[in-house]
């Protein structure tokens, strides 16, 4: 008997809905959003598991790299054609969403999409955190400038690296300000530190992925 499956991921649970081949439920629960929990489960099936599906969603990646490295048939697919389906179905619950998503991997009736491998993943959330610093250094950056202004002080286009360098000489001429600015340049130069480490972490894994590719 070959059986096909969906799972309703949400951020604390999973709604899991199992078919067989001719559409009969064989189970329905909800578990952990955990793939521990989704693969305890699944492993006490009995019969062949023909096609796992679920939405696009933030723990959709996770979920799929955990199933497929288990040996799982995994697919991960696309929302809005999945969303379509799903409402034309009656009464929307969690386990019926999954149900619905199971019924479209048995007919076959799901566009998968590319779900990028664990490195990309891990390049990805790198470059997230560094513009996450590199635009809070920038508003940093900006506040100060205004302060200086506000007291006459222009601090005009100056080098990243010379930045504090900058700001502490127009501080110089007034020194009522750094109380002010001072805690500012140092949460950007901590900053500065971390974007560093993000720009070391970048690079070791471009040489990794390039040590990875075929010659």
């Amino acid at each position: 008997m070959k059986l096909f499956i969906g799972l309703d991921l949400g951020v604390n649970k999973a709604a899991i809905c199992v078919l067989d081949d001719n559409g009969g439920t064989v189970l329905q629960t909800i578990v952990p959003s955990e793939p521990a929990q989704v693969i305890a489960k699944l492993s006490k099936l009995s019969g062949e598991i023909a096609l796992i599906g679920f939405e696009a969603r933030p723990l959709s990646e996770w979920m799929y790299g955990a199933l497929r490295d288990a040996g799982y048939p995994v697919f991960c697919i696309e929302t809005r054609h999945t969303q379509r389906f799903l409402s034309t179905r009656p009464n929307k619950t969690d386990r019926n969403d999954a149900h619905g998503i199971a019924t479209m991997m048995r007919v076959g009736h799901f566009k998968p999409v590319h779900v990028k491998s664990r490195e990309s993943q891990m390049v990805r959330s790198l470059l997230i955190g560094r513009r996450q610093f590199m635009s809070a250094m920038l508003q940093i950056e900006n506040t100060i400038r205004g302060l200086l202004r506000t007291q006459g002080q222009k601090l005009g286009r100056v080098h990243r690296y010379k930045f504090s360098e900058r700001v502490f000489e127009l501080c110089g001429r007034e020194p009522m300000l750094l109380p002010a600015i001072e805690p500012l340049l140092a949460a950007r130069d901590e900053m500065r530190v971390q974007v560093r480490k993000l720009d070391n972490a970048l690079e070791r894994a471009s040489r990794a992925d390039l040590a990875a590719s075929p010659s």
